[in-house]
């Protein structure tokens, strides 16, 4: 199958867990997360991504074993180097319909006082069906309506990713379904189904200015092994830790606006993507609502190891 196979968010930046595991912990807090992304509002079959996540960083207080004892029995330790996630999503996309689950780890290290490399695995599982029941067809009598496509199939999946933070960058490389669904369990219709690698690079700049103002660059570059690369170009506004607001242009033909506020450690954002393409004449754009709670958070940032 060609085309889009995952889904495409507008609000990585504040929420980058969602495409690269290395991030799950990696800022000391716990956030949680939900996000409702609807694409090309109006036009029917449409993608449209719900999704749930949770990441956070664990173990400061490590585990180290105590010889001596027919059972392993543990003290506390000092690491606090170890950042767990999970996702839950639904997508669809057309006749196209994936369920799925990622379950992630992250270990987290520092180069130097101030810059950590963070390196993150996960596992990853959805239930991937088409909608055979949605299709159209002159011959009601059709074959395919009865065939295994009918039936959906799962595909176990891995992700790997790094992630480099400092207070003032940050710079991650993910590579996604690894293993391009060689194992697939269930619906025999599905046994020619293609999924490809896809991978994503991405980084952001933090330029101070006055009066608490944040001026901040960044890039998303996506590409998957059918050699179709895309690219977001934004900046984003913040003021301190509570506001921001930001512009992206999105090289497959789009603009995108965002904008946010924080109160305490509840956090909610919004986008809009307005396409340059024929299709927007069709739509009403495409709206990406996310909300997130963040729990240990303050604002001293860095270095957050000393929170826990």
């Amino acid at each position: 199958m060609q085309g889009q196979q995952l889904p495409i968010y507008s609000q990585y930046l504040y929420n980058k867990f969602l495409i690269n595991p290395a991030v799950a912990g990696s800022e000391g807090f716990t956030s949680l997360n939900l996000t409702a992304r609807q694409q090309w509002v109006g036009y029917s079959g449409a993608p449209q991504t719900f999704s749930l996540s949770i990441e956070g960083r664990i173990l400061k207080k490590g585990l180290s074993s105590r010889k001596g004892s027919s059972h392993s029995l543990f003290r506390p330790g000092n690491d606090g180097k170890v950042g767990v996630g999970a996702v839950i999503y639904n997508d669809r996309n057309g006749l196209v319909q994936r369920t799925g689950f990622q379950v992630s780890y992250a270990y987290h290290t520092w180069l130097n006082s101030a810059t950590q490399l963070s390196m993150g695995l996960s596992f990853n599982g959805c239930y991937y069906k088409i909608n055979v029941q949605d299709i159209v067809l002159e011959d009601p009598n059709d074959p395919i309506l009865n065939s295994d496509f009918r039936h959906g199939v799962f595909i176990p999946d891995v992700t790997f990713g790094t992630y480099l933070l400092n207070s003032k960058y940050n710079l991650g490389f993910s590579a996604d379904q690894l293993l391009q669904a060689v194992i697939k369990i269930g619906g025999n219709g599905y046994k020619n189904l293609k999924i490809v690698r896809n991978y994503n690079l991405f980084g952001s700049y933090d330029f101070q200015m006055a009066h608490d103002f944040i001026f901040q660059p960044n890039i998303l570059f996506m590409m998957s092994e059918q050699l179709k690369p895309m690219a977001d170009i934004g900046v984003t506004v913040k003021h301190g830790l509570d506001y921001w607001a930001g512009l992206t242009y999105r090289t497959s033909g789009a603009m995108i606006a965002n904008i946010g506020y924080k109160y305490k450690n509840i956090l909610i954002g919004y986008s809009i993507d307005y396409s340059l393409s024929e299709i927007q004449r069709l739509t009403y754009g495409t709206h990406e609502i996310s909300l997130a709670m963040r729990f240990g958070d303050s604002a001293r940032r860095y270095r957050w190891l000393d929170r826990y």
